[in-house]
Order: structure tokens, then C-alpha cells, then sequence
């Protein structure tokens, strides 16, 4: 009986080494543009130049951060805009579902709704302000109808300009929701759902308990995905629209890092903000985890 030869040491190191080399460049190509940033962001929120130069460690940027006033109204705006996710999530669900089922002009539908999502977020900011302005189309045609005393100044009014840009945000938002869903949809058995049909099943029943339920994966990474977008993804629709006034009554977090990191001058202010707003989206996402970990065992 004949043996193979061993494998010399140093193959045998290569070997073992191999997969690593490959991944190398990559990894540091990540660490410098990844991880480096999110060290230093840490380092200038908790180091302020102290005496002779010297680097201090020190919790007042963060002080400073969470006893501002205008930092938790930011932070509010952010919660409201939040609310927007359930009513953009119902939306694009019963748009797909309609879709999917082929109502007339379907592929119209399909692109009309898809359109705003490709275009350039200061496009449809500035559509909105055509639109919602204190003399846009839309007050304009409130006063055709009989209806001029509902007019408002949707953007420049301290209660109304939060809801206003959510409705920009769902405006744009919704047709990644739509196509998500939609190819959902079209993967779907199509045997299942004409077994409810046979079973008796409504145009309400078959949906609520055959086909969503299928979709709860896609459903959840959408929420999700716009849960991250409302706290750390709407700069450029405030920016592009009203830049947080009037006042501050539509600031949001970014706006406020942005403003601290280079209007005010101050990164240390900037980059407590930014660690804040990073500890609040990894909370988001472990809970979510845990949650779905939670649903597939108890499933």
C-alpha cells in the first residue's frame, strides 16, 4: 500500500494563510475608509484641548450636545418624520397588491409611481415648493375650488412644515416600496393563491392572510431601511427645501451635525452628534435582530 507524501510546512502555512491574503485588500480598503473615520469620530467627541496643547478627556461636547434645545427638537423632528414609515409601508403594500393584479394602465402605474424615486432629491424638493409655496398649485387650487380659506403656508408655517416634508419623503420614498413589494409578488406561488380563490376566499382575505404574511421579510427590511432613512437620510430634503426654518422648527440631527461640523466650526460638537445618532440606529437594529431571532423560534 503506497502513501501520499506529506505536505511540506510551508505549503501547509500557505494553505492556512491563503483565503486571508485575498480578503487583505479589501479589509484595509474598509478599515481606511470605514473604520478609521468612526475612531477618529469618537476621539474628537471625547478629547478637547486642555493646557499646553495637550488632548483631555472630557464628556462636555456631549454635555453641550444634550442641552441644547435645539438638538432635541431636532431630535423630535426625527420621531415625527418617523410616523411617516406605517403610512408609506400601507401605501406601497396596496399599490403592489394592485399592480400585481393587473388593473388597467398597470405598467403606466408601475413607472409613474417609480419616476419620483430616480429623480434628484433638490428636484422634488423644489417641486414641493411649486407646489406647496404660500401661492403653489396647491393653495391655488383650494382657491378655485371654493376653498381658499383651507390655504396655508405648508412650508413656512412652524406647525405644518414636519408633516409637509414627510409627505415629500413619501412622495419619493414610496415607489422603492412599490417595486420591492411588487417583486415579491411575482415570485409568489401562484398555486397557493388560487387555492384560497377556490376555497372561497375574498379579494381582502386572500391578501391579509395568504400573501402578506408571505411578505412579512420584505415588509420588515423595508421598515427598517426607511426607520434608518428617517434618522440619518433626510438632510438633503430639509437642505433642499426650507434648511431647517422657519426658525428651527424643521431642523433634524443631521442639519444639526452639519451646522456644528461646518457652519459653527465646532467638530467636537459635530462629532458627539454623530456618535449619538450612531448609538440610536445599532440600538434599532439589535432590537430588530433580536426581534426576528425572537419570531423564527417561536415560529
Amino acid at each position: 500500500m503506497t502513501t501520499l507524501p506529506r505536505t511540506p510546512a510551508r505549503l501547509r502555512l500557505w494553505q492556512s494563510i491563503e483565503p486571508y491574503v485575498y480578503l487583505l485588500p479589501a479589509a484595509l480598503f474598509l478599515a481606511i475608509v470605514f473604520i478609521y473615520p468612526i475612531v477618529q469620530i469618537f476621539r474628537l467627541s471625547l478629547f478637547r484641548p486642555g493646557e499646553g496643547g495637550q488632548l483631555a478627556l472630557s464628556l462636555d461636547f456631549y454635555q453641550l450636545v444634550l442641552a441644547d434645545k435645539i438638538f432635541w427638537r431636532s431630535a423630535a423632528n426625527n420621531g415625527i418624520l418617523m410616523l411617516s414609515v406605517p403610512l408609506m409601508t400601507i401605501a406601497a403594500l396596496v399599490i403592489a397588491i394592485l399592480l400585481f393584479e393587473h388593473v388597467r394602465g398597470w405598467k403606466v402605474y408601475r413607472s409613474a409611481v417609480f419616476l419620483p424615486y430616480i429623480l434628484a432629491i433638490p428636484t422634488v424638493a423644489t417641486t414641493f415648493l411649486y407646489l406647496f409655496g404660500r401661492e403653489g398649485i396647491v393653495n391655488s387650487l383650494l382657491a378655485s375650488v371654493g376653498l381658499g380659506f383651507a390655504a396655508q403656508d405648508w412650508l413656512g408655517n412652524q406647525a405644518l412644515v414636519v408633516p409637509t416634508i414627510g409627505l415629500m419623503i413619501i412622495y419619493r420614498e414610496l415607489g422603492f416600496g412599490v417595486v420591492l413589494f411588487l417583486a415579491k409578488l411575482m415570485s409568489l406561488e401562484k398555486e397557493i393563491l388560487e387555492a384560497a380563490e377556490i376555497d372561497g376566499a375574498n379579494w381582502w382575505q386572500k391578501h391579509a392572510f395568504v400573501t402578506i404574511p408571505q411578505m412579512a421579510f420584505v415588509i420588515e427590511f423595508f421598515i427598517v431601511v426607511e426607520i434608518i432613512t428617517m434618522l440619518s437620510w433626510v438632510f438633503a430634503y430639509i437642505y433642499s427645501s426650507t434648511q431647517g426654518g422657519p426658525g428651527n422648527a424643521s431642523h433634524v440631527m443631521e442639519l444639526y451635525l452639519w451646522k456644528h461640523g461646518f457652519y459653527y466650526r465646532s467638530p467636537g460638537m459635530a462629532a458627539a452628534t454623530a456618535v449619538i445618532m450612531l448609538t440610536v440606529i445599532i440600538a434599532l437594529i439589535v432590537i430588530q435582530t433580536r426581534y426576528r431571532r425572537y419570531s423564527l423560534e417561536e415560529g
